[in-house]
């Protein structure tokens, strides 16, 4: 059987590092366009403007979505408008209020919307959600630097006005938390840190209720930290390396040393809300940035250049 013909749209880094691999191991996809204004997938025909791709590829029906979380929402209102499913890089928009409008507009149009969130795919993930279900948390922690130059190299739009700036990395451990904690929390206060010639944070410090906090920073360089640690009334959990190993107690029980899975296993799912018919919108990751940026006190840092 030919797999779901999807169109790629937004050819940079992730896109060539995780979607592309993604769909290439895929039965159940068929790679069979891409938009971009510069890259391109080798053997896969390429265009520049997305509403010429939607005019002359009727037989798509699939759009994944990788651009910048500015210009992503005009894309994704022409494809659900044009009858097409909709896949959204994470995260799914620059603001709440237009998800939300594409999250109406989808099931008006009776559309899949799919708002990913990789990091809940990692390895440990699941594992970890089901053994805190019946824990009290006490207290948890997150810590997630890495170096936005390895990550995002040259990429200016990362600290211009909806770029996220650390929430970019951050929203990636909001994602987790909102993902395996028994019970929600909010944010009670921030401190955001900004580089004098930027518009966006470089580093953040979150609290929450219920005990809970975040230490997010984007200038560590050498060995990447991505870690969660929570404290119940039945032991202790972390997560390491993004949430694919689990440790229980300080001993390793779960996941798996690799970050690659998480990108095919979106796709996967993508395929299951299809054949069901099903959109999936979670917001709470989003909400929680928003938050920061409505509750946070801002201090400048020094100017930061690639």
């Amino acid at each position: 059987m030919t797999g779901t013909k999807i169109a790629l749209v937004g050819i940079g880094k992730i896109a060539v590092d995780q979607h592309v691999p993604a769909l290439n191991a895929s039965d159940a996809w068929d790679l069979s366009a891409t938009v971009s204004r510069k890259g391109s997938v080798e053997g896969v025909p390429a265009f520049t403007d997305f509403h010429q791709m939607l005019a002359e590829r009727p037989d798509i029906g699939v759009i994944s979505l990788c651009l910048p979380p500015v210009p992503r929402f005009e894309y994704a209102q022409a494809a659900l408008l044009a009858g097409r499913h909709v896949m959204l890089e994470k995260p799914p928009g620059a603001t709440l209020a237009e998800v939300i409008t594409l999250q109406k507009l989808a099931a008006e149009r009776g559309l899949t919307l799919y708002t990913t969130w990789h990091s809940r795919m990692a390895h440990a993930v699941a594992p970890a959600r089901d053994w805190l279900a019946d824990k009290v948390i006490r207290k948890a922690h997150i810590t997630w630097r890495e170096d936005v130059r390895k990550w995002h190299p040259g990429q200016d739009w990362v600290f211009e006005p909806g770029g996220m700036g650390v929430f970019d990395p951050g929203i990636n451990a909001l994602s987790i938390m909102t993902h395996i904690l028994p019970e929600a929390v909010h944010l009670q206060s921030a401190t955001l840190e900004f580089p004098a010639n930027r518009q966006t944070a470089i580093a953040a410090q979150l609290q929450f209720s219920g005990n809970v906090s975040a230490d997010f920073d984007w200038r560590q360089t050498g060995p990447q930290t991505w870690d969660i640690e929570i404290e119940t009334d039945g032991g202790h959990l972390a997560l390491r390396m993004g949430g694919n190993v689990l440790e229980l107690n300080g001993q390793p029980t779960a996941g798996e040393n690799t970050i690659m899975g998480e990108y095919p296993a979106l796709y996967a799912r993508m395929a299951e809300l299809l054949e069901m018919g099903q959109s999936e919108v979670d917001l709470a990751p989003m909400i929680h940035v928003s938050d920061a940026l409505t509750l946070g006190r801002r201090k400048e840092t020094e100017a930061f250049f690639f």
